[in-house]
């Protein structure tokens, strides 16, 4: 046995020191043919080697590197090879290597260019078998540096086509080791235009869990920009990030194409904070910036690891504008100012142009987007920037989103120096959405919500009321057109102009006594506005509005499909009247331009009565012209009572 054992050394050392030095005479080229035929024979690629290759022996990372190399792509690629470099070096990992899985660290590539494809059938250029479909069939790559080279990307099914080109700079000579890395980068990402620059630190650790890379990035996806600086770990999973971020862009809505979560449209947008990660919570801290012109402060954070991402905000803006909430609800750019304007100025028979006819905002959320993600944020705005129309003071509301569902609960707006409630609920399982609204209104100061020159007519009296709807729609104005329900409001108390409500009454006397006098303030009983809403039609159950001098009492229904008015007003004058041209109005138009005329009709008839009759005795003709009256007290005390 001992000369077995003593044959077999000598066998082994025989073997080792003739291949040494079979090394030595002829190097290690002799290995590139046989290489080339396994490769050839595992992927169905062609690789090449036509420099030479030397490898540096060591247990258990060999190091390999050869000159002049191409593998070739698939023949379903758009360009013939995957690689292209003058000089690839590797370490191997030969324990890994002998169960057939080839892992590799330090991989440097020499003025490389490399072409990755994803075919629309799910197979990829960089899987190594021979149908590029196993995951598992690819290299293990730790850490890689670039030294001068061209990287390009495309995905036909995510219209996604990329080229990078990156160059190696050295440090300045008495600067610490090693060098950095620059790269440009175009193209198109997800059907958007893209272009990037930045740079990064020599070593790419693709895997590794603990170092970080330091990256600075200036890239335009789109509309969006996006300016980074700071540092990832694990640049193939992103396991840690901790990054100064500045977004900016047109509308927050376009971040789907990066986040694949659903964010509400907006108006342009600028933010900056920290974004940091650890484990499976991305959180975006410490953030500042504006939507339109509303600031914006607060944090947000996406937490993966359930059924989808988690989505967590609070955000706070100091002073909101109105306008910057119109594309969140739909509403056109513009629309909302267009049509209050066209409201405030337009005549009694003023044209009505095509694009002032509607008012309700009508783009569609985009709700398939909805099952992307979980959601629960909480938003208030501490003052609003006035706007005449709308004296809103403030705003706040708890927005949640779980299995496509979205709610506002409770959803709080300060207005006139009153409160708005609501309860909103927007189903987006179905097509079209389901939608519910509960709103109640508080102790709305009347004479705020007036136009300017108008805010003398009432005072001191409040609004309160109650809105219950349901309807289905895609976009607002849609589930408005579709709602059953009823809206019922009450104004009580205080005073309104006694000008105003002669005229309502077209009592000549009385008015051309003001206009000599003064106006002057007499007492509101109250008002009273009940609707049932069926299939978007408000069919009018009370319309009446009760004052010492007359009552207002009105007709017909408010279309909120085609936004349509049709209201009548008939006055009951609870005082004789000697000289008035007593007549219905007419309330009709679109809610743009709402068109307030009398009946020409009764007038004329009236006033030709009178003609007629003084013709016969002058004194005769203020008979048609009287209004005797005298019209009731409504009984306020019943809607009175409905509102507690």
């Amino acid at each position: 046995m001992l000369r077995t054992l003593k044959w077999l050394a000598s066998s082994v050392l025989a073997v080792v020191i003739v291949a040494a030095l079979f090394i030595a005479l002829f190097g290690w080229n002799w290995l590139r043919a046989p290489l080339e035929r396994q490769v050839l024979a595992q992927t169905g690629r062609v690789l090449l080697i036509q420099g030479d290759l030397d490898v540096k022996l060591g247990w258990p990372w060999p190091r390999v590197s050869a000159r002049q190399v191409s593998f070739a792509n698939p023949v379903w690629a758009a360009q013939a090879h995957l690689l292209t470099a003058d000089e690839v070096a590797f370490s191997i990992h030969l324990p890994q290597l002998l169960v057939q899985r080839l892992k590799l660290s330090d991989l440097h590539l020499v003025k490389p260019l490399v072409f990755l494809q994803r075919h629309a059938d799910g197979r990829k250029t960089w899987l190594l078998d021979l149908n590029q479909q196993n995951d598992n069939a690819r290299i293990d790559i730790d850490r890689l540096t670039l030294d001068q080279g061209v990287i390009g990307y495309e995905d036909t099914a995510t219209k996604t086509s990329l080229r990078a080109e990156l160059s190696t700079v050295p440090v300045p000579a008495g600067g610490p080791g090693g060098s950095g890395a620059n790269f440009v980068a175009k193209g198109k990402f997800k059907g958007l235009p893209l272009a990037a620059k930045g740079s990064g630190d020599s070593v790419l650790a693709l895997l590794d869990e603990s170092t970080p890379y330091g990256l600075t990035l200036d890239a335009t996806i789109g509309q969006t920009r996006i300016q980074a600086a700071g540092h990832v770990t694990s640049l193939m999973k992103f396991s840690s990030v901790d990054m100064q971020l500045a977004l900016s862009g047109d509308n927050l809505n376009q971040l789907v194409v990066l986040t694949g979560i659903a964010l509400p449209a907006t108006r342009d947008y600028v933010a900056q904070g920290h974004l940091v990660r650890q484990g499976n919570t991305l959180r975006y801290d410490a953030f500042s910036g504006r939507v339109g012109s509303s600031d914006l402060v607060g944090w947000w954070q996406v937490k993966t690891g359930g059924k989808r991402p988690l989505l967590s905000a609070d955000l706070v803006s100091n002073q909101l504008t109105l306008e910057d909430l119109g594309p969140v609800i739909g509403a056109r750019t513009g629309k909302l100012q267009a049509a209050i304007k066209a409201v405030e100025t337009s005549g009694a028979a003023g044209a009505v142009t095509p694009a002032s006819k509607r008012v309700m905002p009508d783009l569609p959320f985009k709700f398939a987007n909805w099952d992307s993600v979980d959601a629960e944020v909480k938003f208030s705005a501490q003052s609003m920037r006035q706007a005449s129309y709308m004296p809103l003071e403030a705003l706040s509301t708890q927005l949640s989103l779980k299995d496509s569902v979205l709610t506002l609960n409770p959803l709080q707006f300060g207005v006139a120096s009153g409160q708005i409630n609501a309860v909103v609920r927007l189903d987006g399982r179905h097509n079209p959405i389901q939608a519910e609204a509960q709103v109640q209104l508080k102790r709305l100061a009347l004479a705020k919500l007036l136009p300017a020159d108008q805010k003398g007519i009432a005072s001191t009296s409040q609004i309160g009321g109650q809105i219950k709807l349901a309807g289905s729609g895609n976009s607002v104005g849609s589930m408005l057109a579709h709602a059953d329900g009823s809206v019922a409001l009450l104004v009580s108390g205080g005073q309104i102009s006694q000008m105003a409500m002669e005229k309502a009454g077209l009592h000549l006397w009385e008015i051309f006594q003001l206009t000599l006098t003064g106006d002057k303030q007499i007492k509101l009983r109250c008002a009273v506005a009940n609707f049932d809403v069926k299939a978007g039609d408000m069919q009018t159950n009370t319309l009446l509005l009760d004052t010492e001098v007359t009552t207002l009492l009105g007709t017909g229904h408010i279309d909120l499909a085609q936004e349509k008015l049709d209201l009548t007003l008939n006055q009951k004058t609870k005082n004789t009247s000697p000289l008035a041209l007593r007549s219905p109005i007419h309330i009709s138009g679109n809610f743009a331009q709402p068109i307030i005329r009398v009946d020409q009709t009764r007038v004329a008839a009236r006033a030709l009565g009178a003609l007629t009759l003084g013709v016969i005795n002058p004194l005769l003709a203020l008979i048609p012209l009287v209004d005797a009256g005298p019209g009731q007290d409504s009984d306020c005390a019943q809607w009175l009572q409905r509102k507690k």
